[in-house]
């Protein structure tokens, strides 16, 4: 039986849960509709959500996901399911459009280190697609390494690696091959007890072999890209798996999963966002305005012209069309607070309860 650090536990959710005396910690590493799956110091035991939860969550992000530290009423199996009470606070989350509700995500991972973006070096290779799975990474919270797969189908890796480097700024990048045991022992540095990792990649990447190296056997199945390189999907649900040399890892199903609804384009295009700073005005859509600074860097060769094209497309899709960096994350932090009426009215709550735990 692995220990509840070997899971991702750390001390900042150890001191979380000493204020609930009277509760049990756990991790939710599995889930299946309203049925949670739940590791303790001492058992794996299913459980399920307390009325009064239920009843005082606000939006589907308020309930359990993948990879959420919980607070339950006991640690050991029988008499029924154990019942979830609290939710501990998230240090990073993976979210997406719920299906069916208007302006509603849901959490699909939480709590991630490290964000390895998976992608191979044969056909399924795209600079684009990297730049949205950075934007998405970015703004989880937590730290993106971009892996790439299959060394041994591609002769030109150093051309690779140049191009990359271009959009993929602040992220470390690892080389893998099925056939080189010792290219995937890289990826050990980042992982390690009390550290969790989630894999995000087009499906046959090689994410689900990735992830039985590190287990250290086959408990994901794996399976070829078809001949358009568009691969069959061979995970169809998130699940927490524990790995033997501590941490953890999520398998996070491909990009069908993931909108760019939660995007950082300010850290994954920040070159973008430093020429839009020169910019003659503030509002500039980088498209026929003159003084344009990011414009001209396109002109000049310093900007490439498609990597423009993909952030325009990326901040539409993402309805950040129009706003600058700032005016985003404005926009942002309003849509957060949007149930209590902005961010001003959230303030306002806080002060308030503050001023009543004072009394």
């Amino acid at each position: 039986m692995y220990t509840l650090k070997q899971y991702g536990l750390s001390e900042r959710f150890t001191a979380e849960a000493s204020l609930y005396p009277d509760l049990r910690i756990g991790r939710v590493v599995s889930q299946h509709k309203d049925l949670y799956r739940v590791v303790t110091e001492d058992a794996e035991l299913l459980a399920e959500v307390s009325g009064k939860f239920r009843f005082e969550a606000k939006h589907l992000s308020d309930f359990p996901a993948v990879g959420d530290f919980v607070m339950i009423d006991r640690e050991s199996p029988g008499q029924g399911n154990a019942v979830i009470r609290r939710l501990l606070s998230r240090k990073s989350l993976f979210e997406r459009k719920a299906v069916g509700a208007q302006n509603e995500t849901q959490v699909i991972a939480a709590n991630i280190d490290t964000v390895f973006i998976c992608m191979s070096l044969n056909n399924n290779f795209n600079l684009r697609r990297l730049e949205r799975y950075l934007s998405i990474a970015w703004d989880s919270g937590a730290n993106p390494v971009v892996i790439l797969t299959k060394a041994d189908l591609c002769a030109t890796i150093e051309q690779r690696l140049e191009e990359i480097s271009t959009v993929a700024a602040g992220a470390d990048v690892v080389v893998t091959s099925c056939f080189d045991p010792f290219s995937y022992e890289k990826v050990h540095a980042y992982l390690g007890e009390g550290r969790t990792a989630s894999f995000i990649g087009s499906s046959g990447v090689g994410k689900s072999t990735l992830i039985n190296c590190l287990a250290g056997k086959e408990i994901l199945g794996t399976a070829e890209t078809r001949g358009d390189d568009r691969g069959r999907h061979t995970t169809t649900s998130r699940e927490l798996i524990v790995l033997p040399f501590g941490g953890a890892v999520i398998d996070t199903p491909g990009m069908r999963e993931l909108g760019v609804e939660s995007a950082d384009l300010g850290r994954a295009f920040s070159d973008i966002d430093e020429l839009a700073a020169r910019c003659r005005f503030k509002d500039c859509s980088h498209k026929s305005e003159p003084g344009c600074a990011v414009r001209a860097a396109v002109e000049s060769g310093r900007l490439d012209a498609p990597r423009l094209e993909n952030f325009l497309k990326l901040k539409k899709e993402a309805k950040y069309d129009g706003l600058n960096s700032r005016q985003i994350e404005t926009k942002k932090i309003n849509d957060m607070f949007a149930g209590v009426g902005g961010i001003k009215n959230a303030r306002k709550f806080a002060k308030e309860k503050n001023r009543q735990k004072s009394r």
